[in-house]
């Protein structure tokens, strides 16, 4: 008989919670809050690359998904809620009608353990100056691809969404996220090998490898 496996247990908890938060649980719904609030924030701060937008729009998601409990269906209630918050990004973008800047850094969890850009004390100072090249690199390379392409990264590669979880967080055709990160992948590969001098020396490629 197969184990659960550790992502099979993390659903059923969610959806008991789901569950519980739909039958009038706050504890249950303020559990989930915690769960996602950092995955929430990140992704309106991608929209909106403001920390005071972003913090209003993850307490305008949290608020509307609660309204809005009745009226989920099943699947993943992560995706559910990136495409609330994703949405109330938007609509903030619209009232202002400027452009968010990106930060790769921005997307990473607020403690250290979780989080490769926040200093290591232990770290010698070649490997932090390598790994913050890096990083100016990936931003240069991100900050290339249209808005939709950039989430997409961020979700899938960055958060390990499914495909089917980034399809519903974004109100995409599956067809059309595969596709979508493919150019975005390719994209940002073209760049970062076209860039070699942004990378510290172990990630560029030699000249033949780059045609």
């Amino acid at each position: 008989m197969r184990r659960p496996a550790a992502g099979d247990e993390q659903r059923a908890e969610e959806a008991a919670l789901v569950a519980a938060a739909r039958n009038g649980d706050l504890e249950a719904f303020n559990r989930l809050i915690l769960r996602y609030r950092q995955q929430v924030y990140n992704l309106a701060y991608h929209f909106l690359h403001d920390p005071a937008a972003a913090d209003d729009a993850t307490q305008e998601a949290f608020i509307a998904a609660y309204r809005s409990l009745k009226r989920f269906r099943g699947g993943s209630f992560r995706a559910w809620l990136m495409r609330i918050v994703a949405n109330a990004a938007r609509d903030e973008l619209r009232r202002r009608k400027r452009r968010p800047t990106v930060s790769w850094e921005a997307f990473g969890e607020l403690d250290e353990e979780a989080n490769p850009y926040l200093v290591d004390e232990a770290e010698g100072i070649e490997a932090r100056t390598e790994r913050h090249a890096l990083r100016l690199a990936l931003e240069r390379a991100l900050a290339e691809l249209p808005e939709r392409q950039r989430a997409l990264i961020l979700l899938i590669d960055h958060w390990g969404f499914s495909y089917e979880e980034a399809a519903q967080a974004l109100g995409l055709r599956l067809g059309t996220v595969k596709s979508g990160l493919a150019r975005a992948r390719s994209k940002m590969r073209r760049y970062l090998q076209s860039a070699g001098e942004l990378l510290p020396l172990r990630y560029r490629l030699e000249e033949g490898e780059r045609r």
